[in-house]
């Protein structure tokens, strides 16, 4: 399997589309075609977090004060579920393998794995 999640208005998510070769992959913009639940099982399966999927810097995670609060991976499920700017950018799922993110660390396995 090779799938990739991605919002259109992210430029990161952008550059890092036009980075990575890809060829061959299955791609859903998640603002006009949210992840649904069982997307969001798959990318568990993977990742064993939804913390780890939970995007941090999103702007609502300020506004809502979610900081302050101590969420659970139930927590983090359902805002991720609820809205689709708390899914960190890009996801790619390579066969048994995610990366999720948009750091360098994770930019360059990505581009090791696929070639």
């Amino acid at each position: 399997m090779k799938k990739v999640y991605f919002l259109q208005t992210c430029d990161t998510c952008k550059r890092i589309l036009k980075e990575v070769n890809t060829a061959g992959f299955e791609q859903q913009e998640i603002k006009s075609n949210p992840v649904n639940e069982q997307q969001l099982a798959e990318m568990y399966a993977l990742s064993n977090s939804y913390e780890a999927l939970f995007n941090k810097r999103a702007r609502l995670y300020k506004s809502m004060e979610l900081k302050s609060k101590s969420l659970t991976e139930e927590d983090y499920k359902k805002y991720i579920l609820d809205e689709y700017t708390f899914l960190k950018r890009p996801v790619f799922m390579v066969d048994n393998e995610i990366f999720i993110g948009n750091s360098k660390k994770v930019v360059e396995e990505l581009k090791e794995k696929i070639g």
